[in-house]
């Protein structure tokens, strides 16, 4: 897994780096300014002959842009370089890397307001490539005056763009926009990833990105870092080869309590999807008079009828034989289109709080918690929650875009308050656990948004969870595989159209994927 930093988290290492394991800031500065020139190189070419405009700011990530102008000079590209300000307003590390640069008869160009912009909005348009050096992580609030007018020239000019560390105007500590911000085609991003470049919308503006070494040891790299981004390298281990006398007993018995009149569906989505992720043995408990439904919608899963409501979704009443199944089983998936009824959701609060198994909740199950949440701290085993950003705000009280302003904190906070393990779902799912730590996912597309999906995943994390695994391994295996399975299908059928039942079908593909390297 990847480390992913804030602006403070990034400021200690570079802190750190320099006075404890005695590395000079230039020698950083030179470090990622070489590095990202030779990420240029990779993607775009040798430059030879082409026309490359650098625009830097004063301070740090200014620096990086001359390191990087000074390397594509000796490999024989055409360069403007511009800097925002006054030569002799470049101080510390950044003023070494502008007088190395000039030493090698570079040329910088001063741009000291509004009236001399015009000039670099002709450089842009002329350009092969451009590489946006004016901001980097130590941004507060949205880039203004020149700066502004800078970056809207940048995104202007219809030209491939490179950003150093961060594309400018972008906030490391997150996926908000907080002004202008560059549209970048590539960006080398120093040391580690930051929170701006994997969450959205921002993560949109930063293209390819690239994670440059500035010299520092990668053991010392994510030391005090608590949030990161899943590889399919972790997801591998969970998913060693079965054994040649291998039976449906080794791979667990998966308890789905789900459905209601008019939501079948989901019910027989869980159970498939727990089917494809590997369980031995699925049961769907259901209402009574929806059983029929579920059983002829999956052959491979057996059914449980149990007393219901008027209403035909399940009845307080069914608590005792949940509680026997649930006993003879690894783990428990609740929630999936159980409904809204009074009744039904007093059930599933008993259940969150009385079930001795592990247990996923999803869906109308986590409407049940809103108001109740603090049911969590005594539950008697662990939970795994998978809200979307609705269902999270429902449970917190809080509006929508409260929740979705700083995802990252919200999970972190939700999770060791309450002691559960949570995936908060969306572009870039947030996983946490109560020990405060949070992992971010990189699968998944836009085509994954259908009526469904969520069915699906809870019956992943749940069979996941009857196999064995941790709480915090079947989420990551789950989200991750969720996310892999739906970009199998998207390759297959493209985005639009793609259902619930395509991810379903390609989990396999994707766990065979990730066993073979890939994901």
């Amino acid at each position: 897994m990847l480390p992913v930093f804030t602006a403070e988290e990034m400021r200690r290492l570079d802190r750190r780096a320099i006075a404890e394991l005695g590395m000079a800031g230039t020698a950083l500065m030179e470090a990622a300014g070489s590095g990202a020139a030779r990420e240029i190189r990779s993607v775009f070419g040798p430059l030879r002959g082409q026309s490359v405009v650098i625009v830097c700011g004063k301070g740090s990530n200014g620096g990086d842009g001359f390191v990087v102008a000074r390397h594509l000079q000796k490999g024989g590209a055409r360069l403007g370089v511009f800097v925002l300000g006054r030569v002799p307003e470049v101080k510390g590390d950044a003023a070494a890397k502008l007088r190395e640069f000039q030493r090698g008869r570079g040329r910088v160009t001063e741009v000291t307001g509004e009236g001399t912009l015009p000039a670099v909005g002709r450089a842009l348009r002329g350009a092969d490539l451009v590489v946006d050096a004016l901001l980097g992580t130590g941004l507060a609030g949205p880039a203004e005056g020149v700066i502004a007018r800078a970056i809207e020239a940048i995104n202007a000019s219809g030209r491939p763009v490179v950003a150093l560390d961060l594309p400018s105007g972008l906030s490391s500590d997150g996926g908000a926009l907080l002004g202008p911000t560059v549209t970048a085609t590539l960006t080398t991003t120093f040391a580690g990833l930051k929170r701006g470049l994997v969450l959205y919308p921002g993560a949109a503006r930063a293209g390819e990105v690239r994670v440059v070494s500035i010299g520092i040891p990668p053991a010392e790299v994510p030391e005090g870092i608590s949030v990161f981004l899943l590889e399919a390298s972790d997801i591998r281990p969970l998913f060693p080869p079965r054994a040649p006398d291998a039976h449906k007993g080794i791979f667990g018995h998966l308890l789905v309590v789900a459905g209601s009149v008019g939501k079948t569906g989901a019910a027989a989505l869980a159970g498939r999807g727990a089917l494809r992720s590997g369980a031995g043995l699925v049961t769907i408990a259901c209402p009574a008079s929806q059983q029929p439904v579920v059983a002829a919608l999956g052959m491979e899963t057996m059914t449980e009828p149990l007393v219901e409501t008027p209403s035909q979704s399940l009845a307080l009443k069914a608590k005792e034989r949940i509680q026997e199944l649930a006993a003879r089983m690894e783990a428990v998936a609740l929630g999936p289109g159980i409904s809204l009824d009074p009744e039904t959701q007093a059930l599933v609060r008993e259940l969150v709080t009385e079930l001795a198994r592990p247990l996923v909740v999803d869906a109308d199950g986590l409407t049940a918690l809103a108001g109740h949440v603090d049911l969590l701290r005594h539950a008697r085993a662990p939970r795994c929650l998978t809200p979307h950003p609705g269902e999270m705000a429902r449970m917190l009280g809080r509006p929508v875009a409260e929740v979705q302003a700083d995802r990252i904190e919200t999970v972190k906070s939700f999770c060791q308050r309450y002691g559960a393990f949570v995936a908060l779902k969306g572009a870039r799912t947030v996983i946490g656990d109560p020990r405060g730590r949070i992992f971010l996912n990189p699968t998944g597309n836009p085509g994954m948004a259908s009526g469904g999906a969520g069915d699906v995943l809870t019956g992943m994390v749940g069979a996941f969870l009857a196999r064995g695994m941790e709480p915090l391994e079947a989420l990551q295996a789950g989200v991750y595989l969720h996310g892999l399975a739906g970009d199998l299908a998207r390759s297959e059928i493209g985005e639009e159209g793609l259902i619930a039942g395509d991810i379903a079908e390609a989990i396999p593909g994707a766990i065979t994927q990730v066993r073979r390297g890939g994901g």
